[in-house]
């Protein structure tokens, strides 16, 4: 594939000496030659240990990629890695996701269910946004990472584990704490090794590693053949802020692959996400609601639920936002194909 040339230094990332099998998983992180060099020092330092990682930095930076190499890289990596994203259930659902249930706890509880910390025992848990637990249930995960035992909802004896967290969040949780937002002694049982993914736009030396990657890998999923990048896109490319960091670039990527012909990456001009939509010449009374919502939604980067989701930022139930979003047509950017 031709395209502007990305630098390939030939050494490793400084700190513990890299084995044959670990300098092969950093290789498959792009970016690794770039700004993610530091970064990935501090992942092969901090892997062997059982040391909690707290992973910080906007959304779509790839904390889940730097959890997944810090699993492959620990003496962890044959048993489970175990993936919760914290945001995406309510309190009581969280609860018993995280800890498990037994037979009858609760109305509809026909069968025990096994926690996630359970399947994760000897291995890895991967606490996505940690930011969003809510605060009644954050003593009960103190407890677990001091003293490596739970109790299931409903149940009146201890299991141990053995599990490594890692952990991560878009959100300041040091000034969750001032705000009262986050328990003070979690946050700093979290913060033992903590590791901060820097934004795109300031990894711009990195952007052409990551187009060509992408442009490949969707190029092969949609079994076309694109073998130029011209220099003029990729320019385009480099000089544009992404606000939603790696993932927008990557769902960028896979609408250009899908409308490009003739083996060469011909995307039109990515939208300026970061700003406003636009207003609307004597808009009407739905005209202006549907561009709150849709304001909303890109300032919290389309994330729906949460203390600083767009549902909280307009003041309404993540049910109702929904429902006013189907009403007015509005969807978050379509994701790149599996």
């Amino acid at each position: 594939m031709r395209t502007s040339a990305v630098d390939h230094p030939a050494d490793v990332p400084r700190g513990r000496k890299a084995g044959r099998e670990e300098l092969s998983l950093v290789e498959t992180i792009v970016g690794w030659r770039g700004s993610l060099r530091g970064i990935l020092s501090q992942v092969q330092a901090v892997a062997p240990t059982n040391t909690t990682v707290l992973l910080g930095g906007e959304t779509g930076t790839g904390k889940e990629v730097i959890a997944r190499a810090i699993h492959e890289l620990s003496p962890r990596r044959g048993r489970n890695l175990v993936k919760v994203n914290c945001a995406a259930m309510p309190a009581g659902l969280l609860e018993t996701e995280l800890f498990g249930h037994e037979h009858g706890a609760f109305t509809g509880a026909i069968n025990s269910h096994v926690g996630r910390f359970a399947l994760a025992d000897h291995g890895t848990l991967f606490l996505d946004e940690i930011g969003d637990m809510p605060l009644e249930l954050q003593p009960k995960m103190l407890r677990v990472l001091q003293e490596r035992e739970f109790e299931a909802v409903g149940s009146t004896s201890s299991t141990q584990v053995d599990v490594r967290v890692v952990a991560a969040t878009n959100r300041d949780l040091r000034e969750m704490v001032r705000d009262r937002e986050f328990r003070e002694d979690l946050y700093y049982r979290l913060d033992a090794f903590p590791i901060v993914l820097p934004p795109l736009r300031e990894r711009k030396a990195d952007i052409p590693e990551f187009v060509q990657y992408f442009v490949h890998e969707f190029a092969s999923s949609m079994e076309k053949t694109i073998e130029i990048i011209p220099e003029k896109t990729m320019r385009m490319l480099v000089e544009h802020a992404w606000p939603g960091n790696i993932r927008e670039l990557q769902n960028y990527v896979a609408r250009g692959v899908i409308l490009s012909n003739n083996g060469v990456f011909d995307p039109p001009p990515p939208e300026r996400c970061d700003q406003e939509p636009p207003e609307i010449a004597n808009p009407t009374l739905e005209d202006k609601v549907r561009h709150e919502i849709l304001a909303a939604c890109q300032r919290a980067n389309w994330k729906l639920g949460g203390p600083r989701g767009a549902a909280a930022r307009l003041g309404l139930k993540r049910t109702t936002l929904f429902y006013k979003m189907k009403r007015f047509g509005i969807a978050p950017p379509p994701r790149p194909p599996a």
